[in-house]
């Protein structure tokens, strides 16, 4: 395809912004619109490195605001959309499920009807368009626990073809039926929806990708793995739910912006693909990496911040395990990840301890006045 000018949501975001990152310095040749509201979770410092580049530009605006992404589309002769933007966090759904609600699924559908109208008024219409929706695995519920006797996680991307034979189907794939748990996933899984509705229903060439837990840097310190960083940093508390067993499937955010790029430029229309690194892991365990990894780099005796562990009272909603099946990317479009979990931990680390400022900044909300104040009245 040729993509000329592309609209990426929630690219101040965390996966966002890495995103952005890989497109604008690949692609010099298309014009990469940065549609970001700013809120808790958006940060501009995450893209000072290429912020001055000749084919970036942000905008700052809501997606919910039909009238003015109908007129960024015009402006900017938008071919493309990577639709990013979504509240994410499920302890913030469960306090505060209308926001998920607007932002998610009228957000989507706001951004969908805009790029619907603007393109069905060009001479060619559809072609060479892509609306592509990132969303979570998350909706498709929570999967058993059981394993396979002498199998058990964490799983790298190495053993995954023995993963899978023992394991058959307990596994998400693309069929998954939708079960979503949470105000956070049913959210997501109303949105997706809206977005195979509007390719069966007017042939809007659009793609669904759902993907495992992402983790690296530029994250937002209300997730676990920066969260739990900082805290050992400081020697908080780390707050585990229940008893630390939930099993999630883990992959390095680099490496989820390298699929969304093959994905978007190669994938199939109307297609879906799961995108996971065949890296599970309990809760707990994550954590006694962390906790090791951050005591070693900075100089105290490895495991020496375990006491910090602190069992708090379970979520409501709170799923099992999910794993993630990615052969259908790799059989199709020859993406699989790069980094094995301890390597993609340590740069995680490193980067973080190297970038206190970044982290200081977050939690003490200082960015947040500073780019109020700097797009006040804009």
């Amino acid at each position: 395809m040729d993509m000329k000018s592309i609209i990426i949501t929630g690219g101040a975001g965390f996966i966002g912004s890495h995103v952005v990152r890989l497109f604008v310095n690949k692609y010099p040749e298309y014009r990469i619109i940065n549609v970001d509201k700013l809120t808790y979770a958006g940060n501009l410092a995450n893209l000072k490195d290429v912020e001055e580049k000749p084919n970036y530009r942000f905008v700052k605006a809501d997606i919910c605001d039909f009238d003015t992404i109908y007129a960024l589309m015009q402006e900017e002769h938008v071919t493309g959309i990577i639709h990013l933007a979504a509240e994410s966090h499920v302890d913030r759904s469960i306090k505060d499920p209308f926001t998920f609600a607007r932002t998610n699924v009228m957000g989507t559908l706001s951004l969908l009807q805009a790029a619907k109208l603007y393109w069905e008024a060009q001479p060619e219409k559809y072609e060479g368009k892509r609306f592509y929706h990132i969303s979570t695995d998350e909706v498709y519920g929570a999967l058993e626990m059981t394993h396979p006797e002498g199998i058990e996680p964490p799983f790298s991307t190495q053993a995954s073809s023995e993963h899978h034979e023992a394991y058959g189907e307990d596994f998400f794939v693309e069929t998954t039926k939708y079960n979503p748990h949470s105000p956070y996933s049913a959210s997501k899984a109303s949105s997706d929806h809206f977005v195979r509705a509007f390719h069966d229903t007017y042939g809007m060439p659009t793609i669904v990708t759902n993907c495992s837990n992402n983790y690296g840097p530029y994250q937002f310190p209300e997730k676990l793995i920066p969260l739990f960083i900082n805290n050992i940093r400081h020697r908080k508390p780390l707050p585990v739910y229940g008893k630390g067993e939930n099993v999630r499937d883990w992959l390095y955010v680099e490496d989820h912006a390298r699929a969304i790029d093959l994905i978007f430029h190669q994938g199939t229309v109307a297609e879906t693909y799961n995108i996971g690194g065949f890296n599970e892991w309990k809760n707990i365990d994550i954590i006694r990496v962390v906790i090791n990894t951050v005591d070693r780099l900075l100089g105290r005796e490895e495991g020496e911040d375990m006491n910090l562990i602190t069992y708090v009272t379970d979520r409501a909603g709170h799923d099992m395990r999910y794993a993630i099946d990615s052969r259908k990317l790799q059989a199709e479009l020859g993406w699989e990840p790069s980094l094995q979990f301890e390597e993609g931990i340590e740069k995680t680390v490193r980067w973080y301890l190297e970038n206190q400022d970044w982290m200081d900044n977050i939690t003490s909300g200082e960015y947040e006045k500073y780019y109020e104040d700097m797009y006040k009245g804009r």
